[in-house]
């Protein structure tokens, strides 16, 4: 979709990208660990199967550009995408998990490495967060990450694969919400797309939709 200026040609600053931020399908975890950037956790086989309707819902759609997270379950989510649409798989250091203090280790409220009181300083600030990457940081760096998708797919449509938080505060930055938030109310389900429509180099709408649950229907963001 391009607006034309007076002259009759198109105005680049007026063109809509799309950049949909698309969550790796579910992970093997059978330890139940904070993975976080370490290698060597794959897709389930369920993860799978949300990596290949997340492939079926860009089925058809006029996509340029194919990104992902260097970690191996955004990489083996971007795979059936790649296949789909015919395009390679970039990777963008930029879509990376955030890095976390408690990377290895078992978390919960009141159980796993948080009963133990020499972690109890990691959790002084919830809302930098004080235990890893502050949510500042990351959504800076995952919006920076999309709008360069945007600029590659001027006019098209881009895919970039990256992991929950990350897409979580990117779409509250844009949304100009607070980025400290109560993770269990994240709008950010395996194998779901966040869609970033871009005009003028800046975020003008956002969508949400759930290939593996939902039936793709989309809810519009604020």
């Amino acid at each position: 979709m391009t607006a034309t200026s007076a002259s009759g040609t198109p105005s680049s600053a007026d063109e809509i990208t799309i950049v949909h931020l698309v969550r790796h399908g579910e992970v093997a975890n059978p330890g139940g660990v904070l993975y976080g950037r370490i290698p060597g956790f794959h897709l389930s086989e369920d993860g799978q199967t949300m990596a290949k309707a997340a492939a079926d819902f860009m089925t058809g759609r006029d996509i340029t550009v194919l990104r992902s997270s260097p970690l191996d379950r955004a990489r083996e989510t971007a795979a059936p995408i790649a296949a789909e649409l015919g395009l390679p798989v970039e990777i963008d250091d930029r879509l990376i998990e955030p890095w976390n203090k408690f990377e290895g280790l078992t978390v919960g409220v009141g159980d796993g490495s948080l009963r133990s009181p020499k972690y109890w300083i990691h959790l002084r600030n919830p809302f930098l967060p004080s235990w890893g990457e502050p949510y500042r940081a990351v959504a800076d760096r995952v919006l920076a990450a999309a709008a360069d998708a945007a600029r590659a797919a001027r006019g098209h449509e881009a895919v970039c694969v990256s992991h929950q938080l990350p897409i979580w505060v990117t779409r509250r930055q844009v949304e100009g919400r607070r980025l400290w938030h109560d993770p269990r109310r994240r709008q950010c389900a395996l194998g779901s797309v966040t869609s970033l429509t871009f005009s003028g180099g800046r975020v003008i709408g956002v969508s949400y939709a759930e290939p593996s649950g939902s039936a793709g229907a989309q809810v519009a963001g604020a």
